[in-house]
């Protein structure tokens, strides 16, 4: 098994969020060619990636498989709110898991939007969906402690599971 990987509000061709999260993009489909090109440059076939949900925003499935199918790595996928396709469609884009639900990740609670880890006894819940708007990356809040990965926040690529627990000082 290779390396785990996290992301989250891609928003593969989702021509608006350029401008709703200032992203540094001039057209969408730069957007999408820029993301596949930092996914790919990181994430290896052998990889596990875990995107958090808001994957993307096509006309129906126009391109949408043809596009996710370029995406190294086992993807598994937590639905955001936007992630609207059937999930039949994702399996066709090559994503092994679809839920809807946060999961336990080696006692991380992973999750679309942020999520009290208190019920789960998690030691942090990894989320997306606040993308950059006044969110830091890493938030403790009470006895909560949060790492967010949309793409806003880490330059449009993954973040590695093994940073993850670098910034949280737990052993690998």
């Amino acid at each position: 098994m290779g390396n785990v990987w996290f992301t989250s509000d891609t928003h593969f061709g989702h021509e608006n969020i350029i401008r709703y999260c200032h992203r540094p993009f001039k057209t969408v489909e730069e957007m999408n060619v820029v993301m596949i090109d930092n996914w790919n440059s990181l994430i290896a076939c052998d990889d596990e990636v875990y995107h958090l949900g808001d994957l993307a925003f096509f006309k129906k499935d126009c391109g949408l498989t043809e596009l996710l199918l370029q995406l190294n790595g086992n993807k598994h996928l937590i639905l955001g709110n936007h992630d609207k396709y059937s999930r039949m469609t994702f399996r066709k884009a090559g994503f092994i898991d679809i839920v809807h639900t946060p999961i336990v990740y080696h006692g991380f609670l992973l999750s679309h939007e942020p999520k009290s880890i208190m019920s789960h006894n998690c030691k942090a819940n990894i989320h997306g969906h606040i993308h950059n708007n006044g969110a830091e990356i890493f938030i403790v809040g009470g006895k909560n402690i949060y790492y967010n990965v949309s793409v806003e926040c880490h330059d449009y690529k993954p973040v590695n599971f093994i940073d993850i627990l670098k910034y949280y000082n737990m052993p690998q």
